[in-house]
């Protein structure tokens, strides 16, 4: 199972094939709960196997759905998952997403995978991740303002000092004493000289540069969100020393999420993100007023579809959970035509526009309708460094 990251989104943008099996579903992170995921998903894969009867025959059907069944008995799979799963098949390709968030159950069949859920949630302004830092275990989190939720990582990932350090850990780091035991997550409390004291704190921060260099390249780079650091007071400034990630923030959490609960870790991150999400959205604000004073804004929807096809759109902002049914009638000029809601045939503009302008370069964010710097409908800006859309 893999982290979801702009490169993965890319990545399964490009696949057409005649056949691309796209299936979501949430999960639950324990146990007994988590015994009726297994059965879920063998519905969903009832669904792909009557889409898939409709072209192939048995045998062939049989063939696509392989991948698929090896997963219905893996117990380690279905104890190791996330708050949902993403799965994407095709062509030989077999991708299975972890998702830190619950999203509706869906399985399709289609020439192209179905990415709309995962472009929204990598978009949604506000996720932010948490590093927990103790010398004895590594923990990562990713939230946004409603929910915290653990990321599983790999298990070949070294996890304390001693697993990364191994024989060249020094000796005399033995020695040290248990300070309040586990009840304080077993950090250790310094006895003897100076010299002892300074070759601990030399594995120590050979220890804190391996994780944050590990984390950033495959955690903070792919993902872009903010990091914080939860860990007990005296680990905080060294970490911070050391640290290479433009990602990490500098206030953090002075607690060891081991013995916390996960509603209280919640809370105290959103303490910390929350006041760095609203300065982005000020400046989100004031970046449109003035792009709006001087012209460079719009609320029409054709307009906004032209100048994203030929790429004058630098960010897109967008209402979470908003559609406005219609489609996108020539790629190249940006022409849309407004439909009905109940018709089958018919798209959501906002998402097939957010679709093009990635395809642009275009950053496009998702956030609350209530944070809005309108009430109109779009508000785009051109050839500067913001579109708005609602």
């Amino acid at each position: 199972m893999e982290i979801l990251s702009k490169k993965t989104l890319l990545e399964l943008r490009k696949v057409n094939s005649e056949t691309c099996i796209s299936l979501y579903m949430p999960t639950h992170l324990t146990h007994p709960e988590n015994l009726q995921d297994p059965i879920e998903y063998k519905h969903l894969l009832k669904q792909l196997e009557g889409s898939l009867m409709q072209i192939y025959t048995l045998t062939e059907v049989a063939q696509y759905l392989e991948p698929f069944e090896l997963l219905i008995n893996n117990k380690d799979f279905w104890d190791h998952t996330s708050p949902s799963i993403a799965i994407f098949s095709a062509n030989g390709i077999f991708k299975i997403i972890g998702l830190q968030m619950s999203f509706k159950k869906l399985a399709i069949v289609a020439e192209s995978f179905h990415t709309k859920p995962l472009s929204q949630y990598l978009q949604t302004v506000g996720r932010y991740q948490v590093l927990g830092l103790s010398l004895d275990r590594i923990q990562l989190f990713e939230g946004n303002r409603n929910s915290l939720v653990e990321i599983m990582l790999p298990e070949e990932m070294p996890k304390t000092l001693t697993e990364v350090l191994g024989k060249q850990l020094t000796e005399k780091y033995s020695t040290t004493g248990s300070y309040g035991g586990v009840h304080v997550g077993g950090e250790g409390m310094h006895h003897g000289d100076g010299g002892k004291k300074d070759q601990i704190d030399v594995d120590t921060e050979k220890f804190y540069r391996f994780i944050d260099k590990d984390l950033l390249e495959n955690y903070s780079k792919p993902s872009g969100l903010p990091l914080i650091l939860a860990a007990l007071p005296e680990h905080h400034s060294l970490f911070h020393e050391v640290s290479k990630n433009p990602f990490l923030l500098k206030e953090g959490i002075l607690k060891n999420p081991e013995y916390i609960s996960a509603n209280v870790l919640a809370e105290m991150a959103w303490e910390l993100m929350e006041p760095v999400y609203l300065l982005k959205i000020k400046k989100l604000g004031e970046q449109y007023s003035l792009a709006k004073a001087n012209k460079l804004a719009s609320d029409d929807l054709e307009i906004i579809s032209a100048a994203a096809s030929t790429g004058r759109v630098a960010t897109l902002i967008v209402e979470a959970g908003k559609i406005i049914p219609g489609k996108i009638t020539n790629s190249d000029t940006g022409a849309i035509e407004k439909g009905s809601i109940n018709d089958p045939e018919t798209d959501d503009l906002l998402d097939d526009i957010s679709t093009m302008s990635n395809k642009m370069g275009t950053e496009v964010l998702v956030i609350q309708a209530s944070e809005m710097p309108t009430k109109q409908v779009w508000l785009p800006y051109f050839d500067i460094n913001i579109s708005i859309g609602r």
